[in-house]
């Protein structure tokens, strides 16, 4: 008669809290979304709650130039520099970015520590929102036939934050053996030939800069965050 193992292994590879204390509230509020959309929850009203959220949770660029412009800096403002990458458009928009954070926060997360997972994800959300900001409006041509710049919604320019860091630990991978490390950075240039593609096809706006300072803060972050820090990452760059 066999025995059953003590020590059954699971059939998928458990995620860290960290990843799912990040995905969750995208999951969590898409749901409450979806419900409200298909009349389960919220009555008359529960349709519109999405452009509610989105009004809410939005980040406004032209509001962020006002702030420094004015020197005023209103929480219910500030918090939409974190805020917008919880909030989508669609089930669609919301589900392509809940899995690339699962996907590539576990591979993160299996080289960085919770905490350096959380300030990649979080640094690169507000840092992607802050240099297209910056980008729109010293390049007018970027916004709206209005003049005003279109605000930024969902969680990509995070996820391109994520991607940022994937792309630094393969970089120092391939280093360390002797490989090509521009490699390193072949899933970025795919990811935005893509969205190069998609925009010629579909149409789109100027949130690609936004994905793309992501994917810059995500990078850079990474020397600052990266086990042992700066020091040691120094020392095996000496060792190359």
């Amino acid at each position: 008669m066999s025995q059953r193992p003590d020590h059954m292994e699971p059939p998928l590879n458990p995620l860290p809290p960290v990843v799912w204390a990040l995905a969750l509230p995208m999951i969590v509020l898409e749901a409450v979304l979806q419900l409200a959309e298909a009349g389960l929850i919220g009555g008359q009203n529960g349709v519109g709650w999405r452009l509610t959220v989105l009004s809410r949770m939005a980040f406004v660029p032209d509001q962020l130039a006002w702030m420094i412009e004015t020197r005023q800096f209103p929480m219910a403002d500030l918090s939409r520099l974190l805020a917008y990458s919880f909030a989508h458009v669609s089930l669609t928009h919301a589900a392509f970015v809940v899995v690339f954070v699962l996907a590539l926060g576990k591979f993160v997360s299996e080289v960085f520590r919770p905490w350096a997972v959380a300030v990649l994800f979080l640094g690169s959300a507000i840092g992607a929102a802050v240099l297209y900001t910056l980008v729109l409006a010293l390049v007018p041509a970027l916004r709206l036939n209005t003049g005003q710049m279109l605000p930024l919604v969902g969680g990509y320019p995070a996820a391109f934050g994520m991607i940022g860091a994937f792309t630094f630990v393969l970089w120092l991978r391939l280093g360390g053996t002797g490989g090509p490390s521009w490699r390193a950075f072949t899933l970025i240039g795919m990811m935005m030939a893509v969205r190069l593609l998609f925009g010629i096809l579909f149409g789109g706006g100027p949130d690609w800069v936004a994905d793309l300072a992501g994917f810059g803060v995500g990078f850079g972050l990474s020397f600052l965050v990266v086990p042992g820090g700066p020091a040691r990452l120094l020392a095996h760059l000496r060792e190359r």
